[in-house]
């Protein structure tokens, strides 16, 4: 299953600079599409992300069709959030976002979505991170900005 990875995500690991985390472990070939790639080095260039090489990563362009749905939602999302959803509904993706409306769309539509939360976890549950190094992780996250709805992964 193809996963995409929008800028918040993104965001969140480059800011903590293990952005190598997303290149494994997801279950599933990880790619964004080239709107995040143009949030995320504009989020570089302002210095608000560090330097950071993503070489690993797939840079998807849309197809007709999602050009299409990508213009609808995007009236409702950003632009990096509507590509993505976008993908992932006509390649039957899933979407990696911790963007509230494009979850709220994402269900709608029925694509599977998760975040940083769920990625942290699954780094957890396959033995890439320990509890205190996931829960060391999110703290950082949440000192750069992160409006993490937890501020501990113990309990989930």
């Amino acid at each position: 299953m193809l996963i995409l990875l929008d800028n918040t995500v993104l965001s969140n690991f480059a800011l903590v600079a293990r952005i190598d985390l997303l290149a494994t472990g997801m279950g599933g070939a990880t790619a964004t599409p080239s709107q995040v790639m143009h949030e995320f080095r504009d989020g570089i260039a302002r210095g608000r992300l560090p330097d950071t090489r993503l070489a690993w990563l797939e840079v998807v362009e849309l197809s007709a069709e999602e050009q299409r749905l990508f213009e609808g939602l995007a009236a409702r999302l950003n632009a990096g959030e509507a590509a993505c959803l976008a993908i992932a509904i006509r390649r039957g993706g899933r979407i990696l976002t911790d963007d509230r409306d494009a979850r709220k769309l994402a269900a709608q539509y029925k694509v599977p979505v998760s975040g940083t939360i769920g990625v942290l976890l699954r780094l957890v549950q396959i033995g890439t991170l320990t509890l205190p190094e996931a829960n060391d992780l999110l703290g950082q996250m949440i000192e750069y900005g992160y409006r993490s709805p937890v501020s501990r992964l113990d309990d989930l």
